[in-house]
């Protein structure tokens, strides 16, 4: 015959992938053939011999795209947000930053990152205070997330998770060993029920983020996959693999959208609750059979045997507590009660340690934010001459020893701040938006307003003037007015103790030019109302940053969520520029292209003068007990108190501590 036999045998996919370019050679010579007008054919013979090379050639296409999405789709310890192969293998045996020979036991108490009481234990919802600790603690997620990569999960109570080759799906193979703290199997139809339940009655945040989930269905008791409307968000399945898993046996007759009271549920994780003192404090204790304490991703962590977390109303009062010893360790986000509030005998020895944590980490962005949906703060120049009379330099130098950084980036310590002129792609994606955005944004780095630090400021005071004129006020004795004769009059809402004294420099600068600036202390309880409500004029705020973000971008700055009470889009922000690049962020099918748009947003945010940026230090300001061991390797990303364990259960001077250490390191030598 004239065309030669194309074999049709079956192959493996390793076959198939090899042996394709020698059938591609055989094709060649098919068509070379069909297709030569001076080879004599009839007719027929041609036409006969064309349709067996494309249907063939059609199947040989089918078969590669399969071989393709069987080599993608396949299940997988771990996600990574643009499939780039994860840090750990798949017989990793335990993380970098842990001691994977820690002992167990023990205790450890911390002050709560939040300052109030908690009046309910779960923190899903948007009511009240819940306690944050219970996820992670309580409730295991289906994947952790490893603490020194951008963004990378790891299976937990999920074993293996699968995404859809095109994108359009993840799919959770869940650990036959998971089990409920009363000995309930974890199912399927757990996490679909936990699911469903945070999006229906969880915190705003969860529709949010979730919005591109189309639907879940439960394929077998171990096994659930999650349709998306569409591919565009490359940590959605991410986002989906950190979520806890909720005994639905338990939930299903409890009131979750209120918290739950203060009744303790089943958990998953390595802890359950042991005692609780309602709104003051919580006591997590180890579970020494948790089915997962063997899991490479669980070596090293959780060693304490008791877990408590203090709460309270007031950071000095937390501080004091703290150097009487009734309690181990406080993340400080004080300036000024980090640099000086802990001096004395006790730090002088060693037996109360002072450190900057996790040095690399990125930081959250702080600052002094405009509620945009006061008519005052409309006008662009009014936020921009507000935004020069904030005297950084001479805060930080007079008030917290110039240990901090000015905040310049709503992306601070990263590689996504927008630091230098845009680039070729930037500008790109910021042409369309040419006219919705400051014209800056295009040609200029943006740059916090910087003085000497002696406290004078004229320059900057007469540049505030001339903008406040521009946009419509004017001097009329001892004030700003406007042309209806209104003075230029607002209020910051604040509920720390101490943060006045921040303040304070601020309202006699703005006092000088006319601007009436009242600080108005309330308690935790009435903030957490007003703040939800969005009644303010102006607040200190700080925004989570992530390395590789997605959807909670929406919930920070989204439009959508501007007023919403369960959002965290405290400037009540409605800007369509700002929602188009957070989408684009969002379909960024690479990192390059997820930084091109992160530093657009960046500059966009930033030249609009939406909030007054503060500063950042150079590390999780951190302050305990010297009597727990700490890994000599530090997790990049964050503090890792999970790591730590007990070594004496009295503090140590240094002396001491020097020769009980064993495998812990010293701070001199973290890194």
């Amino acid at each position: 015959m004239l065309v030669a036999a194309w074999r049709s045998d079956h192959l493996s996919v390793e076959d198939t992938a090899t042996q394709m370019p020698e059938r591609c050679r055989d094709f060649r010579h098919t068509l070379t053939v069909a297709f030569n007008p001076d080879i004599r054919l009839r007719t027929s013979v041609r036409i006969r011999v064309m349709r067996f090379v494309f249907s063939s050639l059609l199947a040989l296409t089918l078969t590669f795209v399969g071989v393709v999405q069987s080599l993608s789709a396949a299940p997988q310890h771990a996600l990574t947000v643009y499939g780039e192969a994860p840090r750990y293998p798949a017989d990793f045996k335990h993380f970098d930053y842990v001691n994977p020979d820690a002992p167990k036991g023990g205790s450890m108490r911390r002050s709560a990152i939040e300052i109030g009481q908690f009046d309910h234990l779960m923190p899903f919802t948007d009511k009240g205070m819940g306690v944050s600790q219970i996820n992670g603690l309580l409730y295991a997620p289906l994947a952790i997330r490893s603490m020194d990569e951008p963004y990378t999960v790891y299976g937990l109570v999920a074993e293996k998770m699968e995404r859809g080759a095109d994108g359009l799906s993840l799919r959770f193979y869940l650990n036959p060993k998971a089990r409920f703290a009363d000995g309930t199997p974890i199912t399927a139809d757990d996490v679909k029920y936990t699911y469903e339940l945070l999006m229906t009655q969880g915190n705003m945040q969860y529709r949010t983020q979730f919005e591109a989930v189309k639907g879940l269905e439960v394929e077998s008791p171990l096994q659930i996959r999650f349709d998306f409307k569409h591919s565009d968000s490359r940590t959605l399945p991410l986002d989906l693999a950190s979520l806890p898993v909720f005994p639905e046996h338990w939930w299903k007759s409890r009131d979750f959208a209120s918290g739950a009271g203060f009744e303790v549920p089943p958990g998953s994780g390595p802890y359950t609750i042991s005692h609780v003192d309602p709104g003051r404090t919580i006591t997590f204790q180890r579970d020494p059979g948790w089915w997962g304490k063997d899991l490479p991703v669980s070596k090293g962590l959780y060693n304490f045997d008791t877990f408590s977390i203090e709460y309270f109303g007031d950071i000095d009062v937390a501080r004091t507590v703290l150097k009487g010893g009734a309690y181990d360790y406080n993340r400080e986000f004080s300036a000024t009660g980090y640099s000086i509030r802990y001096d004395g005998p006790a730090l002088s020895d060693g037996r109360l340690q002072k450190a900057q944590l996790a040095k690399g980490a990125v930081q959250s962005s702080q600052g002094f934010v405009f509620n945009l949906s006061r008519p005052m703060f409309q006008d662009r120049r009014v936020r921009q001459a507000l935004s020069l009379l904030w005297d950084f330099e001479w805060t930080n130098r007079q008030m917290m020893r110039n240990m901090y950084i000015r905040q310049d980036s709503f992306f601070s310590n990263s590689e996504l701040a927008a630091s230098e002129l845009p680039t070729t792609a930037e500008l790109k994606i910021l042409e369309p938006l040419r006219g919705r955005v400051p014209d800056q944004v295009f040609d200029s780095v943006f740059k916090a307003p910087k003085t000497d630090g002696t406290g004078f400021i004229r320059d900057k005071q007469l540049q505030a003037l001339a903008l406040m004129k521009e946009a419509g006020w004017t001097p009329q004795g001892d004030q700003l007015v406007n042309a209806q004769g209104e003075p230029f009059s607002f209020t910051f809402l604040n509920a720390q103790n101490g943060f006045e004294r921040m303040l304070l420099p601020y309202k006699r600068t703005l006092a000088q030019i006319g601007i009436h600036f009242d600080i108005r202390r309330i308690d935790s309880a009435q903030y957490l109302n007003r703040v939800m409500a969005r009644d303010y004029d102006m607040i200190v705020t700080g925004y989570p940053v992530s390395t590789s973000p997605g959807a909670e971008l929406y919930n920070s700055f989204g439009s959508k969520v501007a007023m919403d009470p369960g959002s965290s889009n405290y400037m009540a922000l409605q800007d369509p520029a700002v929602d188009t690049l957070i989408a684009g962020l969002l379909k960024a099918d690479n990192k390059q292209a997820m930084t091109d748009y992160a530093h657009c947003l960046d500059r966009v945010l930033q030249w609009n003068y939406y909030w007054i940026p503060n500063y950042y230090p150079p590390g999780s300001s951190t302050v305990w007990w010297n009597r727990f061991g700490i890994p000599k390797i530090q997790a990049s990303n964050n503090e890792a108190i999970e790591t730590w364990w007990e070594i004496s259960p009295t503090p140590l001077t240094n002396e001491q501590f020097a020769e009980k250490r064993g495998a812990s390191a010293i701070v001199s030598e973290m890194h």
